[in-house]
């Protein structure tokens, strides 16, 4: 897994993206922006087939963490297919060029809609999280005169040890069907000519940095394969679904080779064909967000250092409570360190990306950026407050790219228009 500091890092004095200053992308497209590395979104694509090489297995990127439509290019490019829960997203990873074949259909709330142009696509397979959904599928499958593979997503009740927010194991949840009430749902598939039972998997959250859940899981999943077999059930995958975390802070995550050896180590005597769905590990350090500073403004508690970007540009730290690392893009020396609050323009007290960070007080103009945004970043922003999305950016070497334009205060109403 490449580390963010390698792609952005310090130049006399001046951090860069790969071989481009910040301050001079600041100048040529403004802030808020997010500032992407494509050596760095390239490293990790190769590192993780190559962790994988040792056994059948398809990685499908999970759609949700990054969806611009370039850098979705370059990843289905590098072989990864798609891992997607809207038809939003199906439309996205098509255009993008992802191959209908080696995408996986997942989330608990699809649509007949979205599972029909599913179904058009020839997708791979469809996770199943319901006996609504299964019976919804046969239907639509039926009329198009076809047999939907389908996988059921099994929820194994394994504690991530993630933020409550993004785990997915556990019963409490509302992901997935517990083992035991998979009899009838095997069995109707088994009757309906319009279904083929290809797999099963389970994904347990997100965010995870102690490898033991994942092998626990992996574990539990070859067992009932091992026991579906035996009732005669031919299954072809096993969908291990996504979840490897990130540094933002101490985090110490496993490297892309432990977490292939773990998976692979359980999975090898089923036989089955492994199914990855990675997000964050793959881009989650492939961006920062740049942002300048509007004003400084303190209390008798501390200092608001007040940016241009906001909470409609990184959700993170308000939803989760997540740290993102700040630094500031032209280095200085001396000066008092003193707590400071960094927080957006947006009306509301929880507008805010980085709290009690000690550092020297900034100033007005100058540009901080703050690391690991690749993930649920540009992919979470909104429009709240009017507020027109940021701009995202490619860099290769000393060359930059827009790939997604700043909105324009003008196509935050052209709907309404009407």
């Amino acid at each position: 897994m490449v580390k963010d500091i390698e792609c952005f890092a310090v130049k006399h004095g001046v951090y860069h993206c790969e071989g481009v200053p910040l301050t001079q992308l600041a100048k040529a497209v403004g802030t808020p922006a997010y500032i992407y590395s494509q050596s760095a979104l390239e490293a990790n694509c190769a590192g993780l087939i190559l962790a994988f090489a040792g056994y059948p297995t398809l990685p499908c990127f999970a759609v949700k963490a990054m969806s611009n439509l370039t850098l979705l290019r370059h990843i289905f490019g590098a072989g990864f297919g798609a891992d997607l829960v809207s038809g939003g997203e199906l439309q996205r990873s098509l255009l993008a060029g992802a191959r209908p074949d080696q995408i996986v259909f997942s989330g608990v709330g699809k649509q007949s809609e979205e599972i029909d142009q599913a179904l058009a696509a020839g997708i791979l397979m469809f996770n199943v999280e319901s006996p609504y959904e299964l019976d919804l599928i046969a239907t639509l499958a039926g009329q198009r005169g076809l047999k939907a593979a389908v996988s059921l997503r099994v929820n194994p009740n394994i504690d991530a040890k993630t933020n409550a927010k993004i785990a997915t194991g556990l019963y409490s949840t509302k992901f997935g069907l517990p083992e035991a009430a998979l009899p009838p749902l095997l069995d109707r598939i088994g009757r309906d000519p319009r279904l083929e039972l290809v797999g099963i998997g389970c994904h347990i959250g997100s965010q995870i940095v102690d490898i033991q859940p994942l092998r626990d899981a992996a574990r539990q999943m070859v067992q009932l394969a091992s026991h579906l077999h035996q009732q005669g059930h031919k299954l072809r995958y096993l969908d291990l679904g996504g979840g490897l975390g990130i540094r933002y802070d101490q985090e110490v995550p496993p490297s892309f080779s432990d977490y292939a050896d773990a998976l692979i180590q359980e999975v090898r005597p089923s036989g089955l064909h492994l199914i990855i769905e990675p997000g964050r590990a793959l881009v989650g350090n492939t961006a920062i967000l740049l942002t300048k500073i509007l004003g400084v403004k303190s209390t008798p508690e501390r200092h608001f250092v007040i940016v241009d970007a906001a909470m409609n540009d990184l959700i993170r730290p308000t939803l989760y409570g997540s740290y993102h690392e700040i630094c500031p893009v032209v280095a200085s020396e001396g000066g008092e360190e003193v707590l400071c609050d960094f927080v957006g323009p947006i009306c509301e007290t929880g507008d805010f990306l980085a709290k009690e960070r000690r550092m020297r007080l900034p100033a007005g103009g100058d540009l901080m950026l703050l690391r690991s945004c690749g993930a649920y970043g540009a992919s979470m922003a909104s429009q709240y407050n009017s507020r027109p999305r940021a701009p995202e950016v490619l860099v290769s070497g000393t060359s930059h790219q827009i790939v997604r334009r700043r909105e324009t205060p003008a196509a935050l109403w052209a709907d309404e228009l009407v």
